[in-house]
């Protein structure tokens, strides 16, 4: 099989390159593989169920220290939640150096909601080619911070297929930027992180919350500064 052969030419690039394998290590062809501690199957990667159990097994935090264990634990797997740093925020606060450990209802009910979307967290990708595949990039910008979503889509499918979850607090005076400006910044970072993804070549369809952007691109910029003279 092609496979096969494809994949002793890679371990002989890589014994070559003075690479070792532990032969333990090697797997394959398979439809389903843990790799580098994601789960891998049919193309799509994915949280692993024990990895899954252990999270949502975890107690409530008691100090600071277990509060960033816990973080780093979820951490790793936030591009499957969506608007992951809205909901931890809470947990951010009780770890800073200035701030005594407290452990609020804030903080319980974001401990119980992050559990919640790592035990419903959706796979990603694969990531798919061609002239029938539309990217699509939703982004948001709250309350409380920006968020956005990569989506490819090909005939026959209503909502796509997911490629990732990004989410950041406002830094610094961004808060304190109009929502038209949030918007753009939203759109703009996911665009950056959408081409790491997806690449640079593809194509690209914008679909911010605010309907912020076509006055960008005809040039036609609202007196308002507002992005309801945008609509």
């Amino acid at each position: 099989m092609e496979v096969f052969e494809k994949g002793k030419e890679i371990i002989q690039i890589l014994l070559e390159a003075g690479l070792a394998i532990k032969k333990s290590k090697v797997k394959g062809p398979a439809r389903e593989i843990q790799f580098l501690g994601v789960k891998w199957q049919d193309g799509r990667w994915q949280i692993p169920t024990d990895v899954i159990n252990k999270i949502t097994a975890m107690s409530p935090p008691t100090n600071k220290k277990e509060t960033q264990a816990f973080l780093g634990a979820i951490g790793f797997w936030r591009m499957h939640i969506p608007e992951y740093s809205q909901i931890v925020s809470p947990l951010y606060l009780v770890t800073r150096k200035k701030n005594d450990f407290h452990w609020g209802p804030e903080q319980q009910q974001a401990f119980a909601q992050i559990k919640q979307e790592i035990a419903h967290a959706v796979a990603l990708g694969p990531v798919r080619t061609g002239p029938e595949v539309k990217n699509v990039l939703y982004s948001a910008a709250g309350n409380n911070g920006l968020s956005w979503s990569l989506w490819q889509k090909v005939p026959g499918e209503t909502r796509g297929r997911p490629l990732g979850f990004w989410s950041r607090s406002y830094r610094g005076s961004e808060a304190n930027y109009t929502p038209t400006e949030k918007e753009i910044l939203a759109s703009c970072e996911g665009v950056q992180a959408a081409s790491e993804v997806i690449g640079t070549e593809a194509q690209l369809l914008l679909a911010p919350r605010l309907p912020v952007l076509g006055w960008m691109f005809k040039g036609e910029v609202p007196s308002t500064h507002h992005a309801t003279a945008a609509t």
